[in-house]
C-alpha cells in the first residue's frame, strides 16, 4: 500500500500545530508517517502529542539572514523519503487538514505521479470561543479566491506555477527526486516556493489542483506589505531573478515602492537610500 508522510516545517506557532495534528488525526485516512521540522525551536524537540501518527521531530538551526524554510522543508521530505514514504504531503503550520485531505492527495499523487498537486485553501477568520470546530470544518469553507478551487472530486490540471504555494501541496518521492527539492539559496521569506514550481516546470511537469484535499488556515495578524521582511524579499527575488530572468513578488515589490522603500536600478530592486 502507498506509504504517505505529512511534513511541517515550523517556528513557534505551537497551538497551531498541535490542532493541525488533531485533525490530521481525525483524517479518513491517515497519514503514514508525521515528520516535523523544527527551525531554531528547541521547545518542540520533546513534542508528542496524542493521536495518530506520532511524530518524528527534526532540529534545524537558524542562521543570521532568517528561517531556512527551503534546507527545512528538503531535511524533512528526505528523512520522510528514507522512512518509506511514497506520497510527500506537505502542510504549513498554520493549515488543518480537511477530512479528506490526506486521502485525497494519497489518490491524485498515486494515479497522476508526474504532476505537483496543491488544494484549496481556506483564511479562516479569528477563531471562535473554544477555537475552530475541527469537526465541522467544510461549513467555513471559502478558498482563497486568487487559486483554483475545484469541487471535491474534481481535479484542474495544467494550472499556472506561478499559482503553487507552498501552504499545501503533495507530489511523488520520484517528482521530489526530479525537481531536485527546493533551492537552499533562498533563506527567510519569500521566493523558495515559486522558485520550486519554476523548477518543476523545468522538468517537464505540470501543476494540478484536487478538490478534496482542503485545507483550512488559522487566522494570526499579519503585516502587508510585509515591510519587516523587506531585506528577505529583495535578497531571495535577485536570487529568483538570476536563475529566472525575472523577479517574482512583485506584487509586494510594488507596494514597497508606493511608501518609498525600494527602487528600481536597471533591472535590480534596492532599498531607497537612508532607509
Amino acid at each position: 500500500m502507498t506509504s504517505v508522510a505529512v511534513i511541517t516545517v515550523v517556528h513557534g506557532r505551537h497551538e497551531h500545530l498541535t490542532a493541525q495534528h488533531r485533525s490530521l488525526s481525525a483524517s479518513t485516512r491517515c497519514p503514514d508517517d508525521r515528520v516535523v521540522v523544527a527551525m531554531g525551536d528547541p521547545r518542540l524537540h520533546d513534542w508528542a502529542p496524542t493521536g495518530a501518527p506520532a511524530p518524528r521531530v527534526l532540529p534545524i538551526d537558524v542562521g543570521p539572514q532568517g528561517l531556512p524554510l527551503a534546507a527545512a522543508r528538503n531535511l524533512g521530505a528526505q528523512t520522510a523519503i528514507d522512512r518509506g514514504a511514497d506520497v510527500l504531503v506537505f502542510l504549513d503550520v498554520d493549515c488543518l487538514a480537511a477530512p479528506t485531505l490526506v486521502a485525497d492527495y494519497a489518490e491524485a499523487v498515486t494515479a497522476e505521479p508526474q504532476r505537483l498537486w496543491c488544494g484549496p485553501v481556506t483564511y479562516l477568520p479569528p477563531a471562535p470561543a473554544g477555537g475552530y470546530p475541527l469537526a465541522d470544518l467544510e461549513s467555513w469553507d471559502d478558498p482563497h479566491p486568487a487559486r483554483p478551487a475545484p469541487a471535491a472530486g474534481e481535479r484542474i490540471r495544467g494550472g499556472d506555477p506561478d499559482l503553487f504555494w507552498s501552504l499545501s501541496f503533495a507530489l511523488h518521492r520520484d517528482t521530489w527526486a526530479r525537481i531536485g527539492g527546493f533551492c537552499e539559496q533562498y533563506v527567510g521569506y519569500g521566493g523558495e516556493d515559486t522558485d520550486f514550481a519554476q523548477c518543476a516546470v523545468a522538468a517537464g511537469l505540470e501543476l494540478g489542483w484536487t478538490g478534496a484535499a482542503r485545507a483550512f488556515h488559522q487566522h494570526h495578524p499579519v503585516e502587508r506589505p510585509p515591510i519587516r521582511h523587506l531585506d528577505d524579499i529583495l535578497r531571495n527575488g535577485a536570487i529568483f531573478r538570476r536563475r529566472w530572468g525575472r523577479w517574482p513578488m512583485q506584487g509586494w515589490l510594488d507596494a514597497f515602492a508606493e511608501r518609498g522603500l525600494v527602487e528600481r536600478h536597471g533591472d535590480d530592486w534596492v532599498r531607497t537610500t537612508g532607509v
